[in-house]
């Protein structure tokens, strides 16, 4: 009787639980993500944008995706909490590290804007400490939490509408960058990697690493196998000789750094009009000499021009022939050997007569030799762009 009476209990208990009115699902009617409404019924038209990054992370299968979402919601919250008592001081602690560790400078050829990342600078023994220190254990290496700052920097400067530039290319230099063998920046770049493939889905549309020595080769991969195959076919890796050559293929030679065997000088405004901005572009074959004229039409006209050959290892000249067969040559820059990983020539002339400048490029090598350039000429009566 007593088994009867507590299954009768039992019974009564589900069925007054069945028709207990069922509290409705409490929906964030405003979440977001980068700046973007995540509810259709929002009408944003970057909705689909970013939801289909999530699902492509996925390989389409919508569980996943949603489950992916939901965790690096769950994620942004914790480190926005996290973010608020991480500062150092007064400062920032994002700003408190190296300038130039991590910025944004020009957009790719697909209009994706381009983060340079320079791990040369923690190659200082007191930065080093400073950027992956743990604070006692009580928080993330400094890096991990200044790195997922900056990239939320350079996320607010994507556009999630369609068609818009929603991803960014990366570039890591790796010159003059701690040794693979250092345990604090392998443990912090794996935190980093694992941290941007959870909660950052498609937002590198691709990963250039450039300057790696030999023994970086063997440091990647050791990662390897934590990536994803999506990650791994956005990975491109340039030995020193071989970087202007490879950024190339993704980012015009004037929105390459000159650091980087490019054309953009920050702050540089001589070639900012638009006609000023046309690259040309000459092919040196194996064992061979290529000349680039420039032509001053009339007297007292400013000459300036802009060279680069990649991968360099060339003899290079620059000279002044008068129009005026009965007038010297003057030499503007004489004949030198330029190596490899040299920056960009900048040079210019003011012309007293008619005439043109002459650059020769002699190539003594086996391989031919890709120049690329640009000039612009300028008399004195001619008005500013």
């Amino acid at each position: 009787e007593a088994e009867a009476a507590a299954e009768k209990e039992e019974t009564a208990a589900v069925e007054a639980e069945k028709a207990a009115p069922v509290a409705a699902a409490v929906v964030d009617k405003d979440v977001a993500l980068w700046g973007v409404p995540l509810l259709p019924s929002k009408g944003d038209e970057a909705t689909d944008v970013v939801l289909l990054k999530f699902l492509r992370a996925r390989d389409f299968k919508a569980g996943a995706a949603f489950d992916m979402l939901r965790r690096t919601l769950r994620w942004r919250r914790e480190w926005k909490s996290l973010a608020a008592t991480a500062a150092d001081g007064d400062d920032d602690e994002g700003d408190a590290l190296p300038e130039g560790a991590c910025v944004l400078d020009g957009a790719d050829r697909e209009g994706h804007p381009v983060c340079y990342n320079a791990l040369g600078v923690f190659a200082d023994e007191a930065v080093y400490r400073s950027a992956l220190g743990t604070d006692g254990g009580k928080k993330p290496a400094r890096f991990l939490r200044w790195r997922v700052r900056a990239m939320e920097r350079h996320v607010a400067e994507l556009d999630f509408r369609p068609g818009g530039a929603a991803s960014l290319l990366q570039v890591t230099d790796l010159r003059g960058s701690p040794g693979p063998a250092r345990k604090d920046l392998r443990v912090a770049m794996k935190q980093v990697l694992d941290l941007f493939q959870d909660n950052y889905p498609e937002l590198v549309a691709r990963n250039i690493l450039i300057n790696v020595p030999f023994s970086y080769y063997a440091f990647t991969t050791v990662f390897f196998p934590f990536l994803t195959q999506r990650t791994k076919s956005k990975l491109v890796v340039a030995r020193p000789s071989k970087v202007t050559e490879t950024l190339l293929k993704y980012i015009p030679i004037e929105a390459i750094p000159v650091k980087y065997g490019g054309l953009k000088r920050d702050g540089d405004t001589e070639f900012a009009c638009e006609h000023d901005a046309e690259i040309a572009e000459v092919v040196v074959k194996a064992n061979s000499t290529e000349t680039i004229e420039m032509e001053a039409t009339e007297g007292d006209t400013t000459l300036t021009w802009d060279v680069t050959v990649l991968g360099w290892e060339v003899r290079y000249t620059e000279e002044f022939v008068p129009a005026d067969e009965g007038a010297y040559t003057i030499v503007v820059s004489k004949g030198r050997k330029v190596g490899a990983g040299e920056e960009a020539v900048r040079n210019s002339f003011r012309a007293v007569e008619a005439g043109k400048v002459v650059i020769t490029v002699e190539n003594a090598t086996r391989g031919r030799k890709r120049v690329l350039f640009r000039h612009k000429a300028k008399s004195a009566l001619a008005k500013k762009c």
